[in-house]
C-alpha cells in the first residue's frame, strides 16, 4: 500500500486557557483568517489530526484547535504531548488566554453559564482551581493574552495582527491608561510612567474640581517647561520601542501614566500621549481608570 505524500502545515495553533477568557472568540478569529478550526478535539487524537492534515490533498494549510479544561483528566497528558509535537512540527504554537479572577467571575455571572468544573462550588473557587490545573500549559505557551480589559473586537484584532501575516504592524494595539498610585498600579501595565513630579493642580482652588481632560488643566501643566520636556522624552522613547516590540511579535501593549489620585496630571499626560501616538498611525485605546474616584 502506497504511503500518502506528506506536506507541512504552514501554521498549526493550539489555543488554551481559562474558561471565560475568550477562546471561542479567538477560534472564530482564526476561522476568519482562513484556518481550519476544531473545538475540543480529544488530546490523544491531536497527533492523528496532524498526520491527516499533513497529507497532500488534505486541503488544510493552516489549522487552529482549542484544548481546554473540558478534556478532564486527559488534559494532564497535554504538556508532554505538546513538547513531543514541538520537536516534530516547526510551525506549531500555543496561545494561552487568561483574565483576572474578578473579570472571569463577572463574565460567568453575566452569561449565567455553569463553569466546566461544575456548579457545586462558588465560581471564585473553581476559577482558582482551573488556574492551578492550567499552570503547566501557561508555562509552555508561546503567546499569553490577558483579556481582562479587552472587548471581543480588540481580542479579534489582536489575533489578526499576530497571526494574519500583516506586513505593516503599525496597528499594534496600544492601551494608554491613566491611574492613581493610591489605588494601585494596573496589573496589566507593560510600561509605567510616574508623573507625580509635575506640579499638582489639586492644590489650586480653581482647578481642584476639574480633570485632566479640561483645557484649563492642560494649560496649567503646559505652563511648566518640565511637562514639555517629559512629553518629548517619553514620546521619543515610545517611538523607539514600539517598532522593536512589533518585530518581536508583540501585538498589544499597555502604557500607564500615574499620579497621586489619577484625576489630573496622569489624565492630562495620557490624553496628550494617546493623541500623539494616534497621529503616528498607531491604534490606541484610552482608559482613565480612576478619574471618577476620590
Amino acid at each position: 500500500m502506497k504511503t500518502p505524500a506528506k506536506k507541512s502545515l504552514r501554521q498549526f495553533v493550539l489555543i488554551t486557557g481559562m474558561s471565560g477568557s475568550g477562546k471561542g472568540s479567538v477560534l472564530k478569529a482564526f476561522e476568519d483568517l482562513g484556518f481550519y478550526c476544531v473545538d475540543n478535539l480529544p488530546v490523544n487524537l491531536i497527533p492523528k489530526f496532524l498526520e491527516l492534515s499533513s497529507q497532500v490533498g488534505s486541503g488544510i494549510d493552516r489549522a487552529a484547535m482549542v484544548v481546554d479544561i473540558r478534556e478532564g483528566e486527559a488534559l494532564g497528558q497535554f504538556p508532554n504531548l505538546y513538547r513531543e509535537l514541538s520537536r516534530n512540527y516547526r510551525n506549531l504554537s500555543l496561545v494561552y488566554l487568561e483574565a483576572s479572577d474578578r473579570a472571569l467571575v463577572s463574565r460567568f455571572g453575566e452569561t449565567r453559564r455553569p463553569h466546566p468544573l461544575g456548579r457545586d462550588l462558588p465560581v471564585q473557587e473553581v476559577v482558582r482551581r482551573e488556574r492551578l490545573l492550567l499552570k503547566p500549559m501557561r508555562l509552555l505557551a508561546d503567546v499569553v493574552i490577558d483579556t481582562t480589559r479587552m472587548n471581543v473586537h480588540e481580542l479579534r484584532d489582536t489575533i489578526q495582527l499576530r497571526f494574519g501575516g500583516v506586513r505593516e504592524r503599525k496597528h499594534l494595539l496600544l492601551s494608554v491608561v491613566s491611574f492613581g498610585f493610591r489605588f494601585g498600579v494596573p496589573s496589566d501595565a507593560d510600561l509605567v510612567f510616574d508623573v507625580r513630579f509635575l506640579p499638582n493642580p489639586n492644590y489650586v482652588a480653581r482647578l481642584k474640581d476639574k480633570t485632566g481632560r479640561d483645557t484649563s488643566i492642560q494649560r496649567f501643566l503646559d505652563s511648566y517647561p518640565q511637562t514639555k520636556e517629559f512629553l518629548n522624552r517619553v514620546l521619543g522613547l515610545l517611538l523607539f520601542l514600539l517598532p522593536h516590540y512589533i518585530r518581536e511579535g508583540k501585538s498589544y501593549l499597555t502604557i500607564g501614566f500615574g499620579c497621586t489620585g489619577g484625576r489630573h496630571r496622569s489624565v492630562a499626560l495620557a490624553e496628550q500621549v494617546n493623541g500623539a501616538l494616534g497621529r503616528e498611525g498607531y491604534k490606541t485605546k484610552l482608559i482613565h481608570r480612576d478619574i471618577g474616584r476620590v
